[in-house]
């Protein structure tokens, strides 16, 4: 979920039925560049308002289950979230962000911004609000979606702000890191280069073909502006109540990430969950064995995660 994948959609093979306690209905936020679809779960039986929190998704071609069938997951961790947040009482709302899943764009790829992402989710957070069902809005957001969930948080009705799997630095040094454990050196050396020139405004248009997946030249644009924002510095600047969680066994971000996101605020709670790993599941430390759980789509979340956001929310004035 860290790295950038771009591609056209197309359906996961497998999902998961919601619990017969909870209503779903589709959610549209229509914007001069195009529409962006969404999924709003509410429990059936509520008493009054709810409280409903907006699930961030995180990078690549990731839809609004946590799925993509580009990549090979297929984990239903955002609709699962969904269902176990509707049984404890609180709506979600997941989304297909742009150029992902069933949205509609008029930006080409080489036009796409980290801002971008922001800007949706900070209409979908308005659009909330001003929805007279939800007694508050909590935002959370997995993996990158947590650094555009720092973002969005800043200046508007929000009342809690959630980090899940969260990195606690800038992508640019963590997508290197990934690069230089999955790739030969030759390859590694190539992307710290393309890298180099990003920082200082430049693209590169030849690029190996084997790192195509995460640096072609029609996504260096957008790299070069998720790669500017820091989340240690964004973090201190979230002024609204927090919590941090992440897993010991999460192959993408870690515990150090997470650390340093609370050593950035000090108000906010952490929850370090053992044995969870980036698909938000019950996973091993052995690489192979984890990275089968982001294709098990009947594997249930790990129940401490769930837990914890349930109290926090219900903990929120």
């Amino acid at each position: 979920m860290i790295g950038v994948f771009f591609t056209p959609y197309t359906e996961a093979t497998k999902t998961i039925q919601m619990d017969a306690s909870i209503k779903e209905e589709p959610v549209l936020l229509k914007m001069f560049t195009g529409t962006i679809p969404g999924t709003l779960s509410i429990p059936k039986d509520a008493k009054g308002k709810v409280p409903v929190v907006i699930i961030i998704p995180g990078s690549g071609p990731t839809d609004r289950d946590g799925n993509s069938s580009k990549t090979g997951l297929n984990g239903n961790t955002y609709k699962m979230l969904a269902n176990d947040l509707g049984k404890n009482g609180i709506a979600a709302l997941r989304y297909d962000k742009r150029l992902v899943g069933q949205s509609v764009s008029s930006t080409k790829e080489k036009e796409l911004r980290f801002t971008d992402y922001v800007d949706d989710a900070v209409s979908l957070v308005q659009m909330l609000n001003e929805d007279q069902r939800f007694s508050k809005v909590i935002v959370l957001g997995h993996s990158e979606g947590a650094l555009v969930g720092m973002l969005s948080v800043r200046d508007q009705p929000v009342k809690g702000f959630i980090s899940v799997a969260g990195a606690g630095r800038p992508a640019e040094k963590i997508v290197q890191e990934q690069v230089e454990k999955t790739q030969p050196k030759f390859l590694a050396d190539q992307y710290k280069v393309i890298v180099d020139s990003l920082r200082k405004g430049k693209t590169t248009d030849y690029v190996d073909p084997q790192l195509y997946y995460i640096a072609r030249p029609s996504i260096q644009p957008y790299l070069m502006s998720w790669f500017r924002w820091d989340p240690y510095v964004l973090m201190k600047r979230v002024k609204i109540p927090a919590l941090i969680l992440q897993g010991t066994t999460d192959q993408q971000v870690t515990v150090e990430d997470a650390e340093k996101l609370k050593k950035a605020n000090s108000d906010a709670k952490l929850v370090i969950i053992p044995g969870m790993n980036h698909v938000l599941k019950e996973a091993p430390a052995d690489k192979t064995q984890n990275m089968a759980t982001y294709s098990n789509p009947a594997l249930p979340l790990k129940p401490e995660l769930v837990t914890a956001i349930v109290e926090f929310v219900n903990g929120l004035k």
